[in-house]
């Protein structure tokens, strides 16, 4: 959805006032860099992190937002005092966070809350019609059609912040929307992509936090070992970018440097490359329709480059089938997948489950749980949790 002539206007007469929702996580403390380097092009208006309250009294002493928001009341309540730069207030909890993302002050919001704990906020922001640079995949994964219904009745703005998504939205623009044969999305493979096949049930977290070429938090670097992370990147870009699910595919890319690639009809493929830094698509997201200079490493084709490309081991990925299934299924698939993947993830993390049981946990409980085609919200919530007991439950 382009943003609108009177957007643009506003926002070149001053600063872009950006709300960073999840700013101590890595996508959140990378936004912080753009805007530190930005010459002034954007402020942070808001920052809101949920409990890390070191990390985020450090940031809001270097950005003097207008408001900090610790969404764990108690963790909120340990602030003394003069903790806060003066100028900056101090609100806590998710109704709260809800409510200032709301704010008319607010030009664009980034949701890098990890998980399906950035539904509430990335709605709220959608249904006051802002701009919405979307790090938080799990609102398009658990509510998809909702969520792209209600920025169309809004008029907000939803812009990829997942380097695949941001990716596939740059290569887009090189076609019509009818003229897509196919949308690949690339996947490093993560730390596991050559293990012996008969090992990965010894697979311990320090080994599947050990990614080759990103720099993430764990439950995000988790899903990468397990390619989680591609299968719910499927369902979000069946509703994001309006496809079938028949027209999305996977390809391993080791190098990380080709972040995804749109076919048309006439045989073209169109990719977007660079090195992987998250920096580039939040940039992107933020300056969007137009580019600026920036921070993000660039590729050096003085030097030699190799790019190799393979299909997923569904074998040793079965995630991937998972992902390709919801994304076809629909309705309350994506939600259940999300929330017993969370669940199972945190299962391996805490020593409860094997490595291999995640994608199989996932499984059982998608197989088991009363599908739905076209849930509320308040449905999609219910199921969240009930997924998520499910899990609990089988690795208690």
């Amino acid at each position: 959805m382009p943003c609108s002539a009177q957007a643009i206007a506003a926002t070149a007469a001053r600063p872009v006032r950006v709300a960073v929702l999840g700013s101590t996580g890595s996508i959140g403390t990378s936004t912080i860099d753009v805007i530190e380097s930005s010459a002034g092009r954007f402020e942070a208006w808001l920052l809101a992190a949920h409990r890390s309250v070191g990390t985020l009294v450090e940031q809001a002493r270097r950005l003097r937002p207008a408001w900090v928001v610790v969404v764990d009341e108690a963790a909120a309540a340990s602030l003394g005092p003069g903790a806060l730069p003066a100028g900056t207030r101090l609100a806590s909890g998710r109704e709260a966070l809800a409510d200032l993302v709301r704010a008319d002050d607010v030009d664009r919001v980034v949701s890098a809350i990890v998980g399906a704990a950035g539904l509430d906020s990335t709605w709220a922001a959608i249904e006051a019609g802002k701009t919405v640079a979307l790090a938080n995949k799990e609102t398009l994964v658990m509510a998809g059609p909702l969520v792209m219904r209600r920025a169309e009745e809004t008029g907000a703005t939803i812009l990829p912040v997942d380097s695949e998504h941001s990716a596939i939205h740059q290569a887009l623009a090189s076609g019509r929307h009818d003229e897509v044969q196919r949308i690949v999305l690339t996947a490093s493979g993560g730390p596991f992509r050559t293990r012996p096949l008969d090992t990965l049930g010894s697979a311990t977290p320090e080994e599947a936090l050990r990614h080759p070429t990103w720099s993430m938090g764990p439950k995000i670097t988790i899903d990468s070992a397990t390619m989680m992370n591609k299968a719910l990147e499927l369902i979000e870009a069946r509703w994001l970018f309006g496809v079938p699910a028949e027209k999305l595919a996977v390809t391993v890319h080791p190098q990380s440097i080709v972040h995804s690639l749109v076919e048309f009809v006439d045989g073209s493929v169109i990719a977007q490359l660079s090195p992987p830094d998250m920096r580039l698509p939040i940039q992107y997201a933020l300056t969007h329709p137009r580019r600026t200079a920036g921070i993000a490493r660039r590729l050096d084709f003085t030097r030699p480059l190799t790019l190799e490309f393979e299909p997923p081991d569904l074998d040793r990925f079965p995630a991937v089938r998972l992902g390709h299934e919801a994304a076809a299924r629909g309705g309350t698939a994506g939600c259940v997948l999300n929330a017993a993947n969370e669940a199972a993830v945190a299962g391996f993390l805490a020593g409860r489950l094997r490595f291999t049981d995640i994608a199989d946990t996932c499984a059982r409980v998608l197989d088991r749980h009363s599908f739905t085609a076209e849930p509320t919200l308040e449905q999609i919530r219910g199921l969240d949790a009930w997924a998520r007991q499910e899990v609990a439950t089988w690795s208690s």
